[in-house]
């Protein structure tokens, strides 16, 4: 489950659909400017074709991924009294503990659009602990008292992911012909969310008449970086219809844009709508006793939430719509998806 070097030739295989690309991040970290640029074009490709990718490489200790799981584990143990003392408050904050069904992960930006969205499919079946950056005196993060360790390591790897996400935007920035540094005023100050995911064990009936894990939905800020274990079933839609499998592959992490980047980009980035479903159950063991559980780690950037979002030089001017989208901001639009999901 945690980054490791992976070699480029590996591709994941799925049962409909080519291959997710997989890109090294060595370039990014210590590569010269001309294997940094070939890295952001190879990057920015991906993100215009599929809008997801696999990363590898990653400067991100595989220790430390090792730990996060295991805290992240052990929180999901704890009583429901005890998660529910640390419970998210609402879309300004983000932060805190979700029950589940308590999110309904949707395409809808209103309630009552994602009331008819997710029409006969149930409640999501997973619950979730949102993390924010930890100098916000409005709005704190809530952490277990007494467990110094799970705080610590959770800001650590907020960190790291933070730092990850500047060089991502670095090569982002190359591949669309804009200063290197372009994005750094956007991201100071790091209004990103890190997510940890539980998706309890269920018996064999529970994704019965098209339920799942977390419906169709696309992301909200700019990229997501997610940490997936090997039980599998994101699912990201295609262009022609259907989806592909996003199979887990060790020492990994899937990278997709979310919608401000699409909109940055005036269209040219996809942010592409994806699912969780069940894996179906491999053994006859499985089959009497029901789904496993499943947890992943999603760390989600957004541009800084005082900041306005409209189309980057060079996405606009020689495009028949002009600019797609009216400017608008990051914060604001956030809280906006988060309030009518929730």
């Amino acid at each position: 489950m945690a980054p490791s070097a992976v070699s480029p030739s590996l591709t994941p295989q799925s049962n409909n659909d080519p291959a997710l690309p997989l890109i090294s991040l060595s370039p990014l970290i210590d590569g010269n400017r001309s294997s940094k640029q070939s890295t952001a074009s190879s990057l920015l490709s991906a993100l215009e074709t599929s809008g997801f990718l696999y990363l590898t490489d990653s400067p991100i200790p595989p220790s430390l991924l090792t730990r996060v799981y295991a805290l992240s584990e052990n929180f999901f143990k704890r009583s429901i009294d005890e998660k529910n003392s640390l419970a998210w408050t609402g879309p300004r904050s983000n932060k805190g503990y979700s029950g589940i069904g308590q999110e309904k992960v949707s395409l809808g930006m209103s309630k009552e659009e994602v009331a008819k969205g997710k029409g006969g499919d149930g409640e999501d079946q997973k619950e979730s602990f949102e993390i924010g950056r930890d100098n916000e005196e409005r709005y704190p993060n809530q952490w277990p008292e007494g467990d110094n360790e799970f705080k610590e390591v959770m800001l650590e790897f907020f960190e790291r992911c933070k730092q990850l996400h500047a060089k991502v935007m670095e090569c982002i920035a190359l591949a669309l012909k804009l200063d290197p540094d372009f994005f750094v005023d956007f991201f100071r100050q790091g209004d990103n969310t890190l997510r940890l995911l539980h998706y309890p064990a269920v018996p064999p009936t529970a994704f019965t008449n098209g339920r799942v894990r977390a419906g169709l939905h696309s992301d909200y800020g700019s990229i997501t970086f997610l940490f997936q274990d090997s039980r599998g079933g994101l699912q990201v839609e295609r262009q022609g219809g259907g989806f592909v499998d996003v199979t887990p592959i060790e020492g990994t992490i899937v990278m997709n844009a979310g919608d401000l980047l699409s909109r940055w980009s005036n269209g040219l980035i996809r942010s592409t709508r994806h699912r969780v479903v069940e894996p179906p159950l491999k053994l006859a063991r499985e089959e009497q006793a029901g789904y496993p559980p499943r947890y992943s780690v999603a760390y989600f950037c957004n541009p800084d939430f005082d900041k306005t979002i409209e189309a980057l030089p060079g996405t606009w001017e020689n495009c028949v719509e002009g600019k797609k989208w009216e400017p608008v901001n990051s914060g604001d639009y956030l809280r906006q998806r988060l309030s009518a999901t929730y």
